[in-house]
């Protein structure tokens, strides 16, 4: 599935369907099709120590979202506001993704 097309791009509205953030939704920031992750926006957060960068500044502890694995999400339609699957539709040189439901263009 690494050749495949992505289905899910950067700015997409997309649910979890695994992990410790399940049922909550958000926008996707970074998408990366060599490894089929995508980073999604206040989701699966990891703790991050960082470390002072001036001299009496002091360290802190930071929360970033990290990677998750395409399969654990699904697009959210913008138009019937549900989790569903993308397909495309061909016309002439463009593809168009719609929603699986509601056939509307996402």
């Amino acid at each position: 599935m690494v050749g495949n097309k992505m289905k899910i791009k950067k700015g997409d509205k997309v649910v979890m369907l695994k992990g410790k953030d399940v049922g909550k939704s958000a926008k996707v920031l970074k998408v990366y099709p060599a490894k089929q992750r995508i980073v999604v926006d206040g989701l699966n957060l990891i703790k991050k120590n960082l470390r002072p960068k001036k001299q009496g500044e002091k360290g802190q502890i930071v929360s970033i979202p990290s990677a998750v694995r395409i399969e654990n999400v699904q697009a959210l339609c913008s138009s019937c506001n549900k989790p569903t699957r993308v397909w495309f539709l061909i016309k002439g040189d463009k593809r168009e993704r719609h929603c699986k439901k509601c056939k509307a263009k996402i």
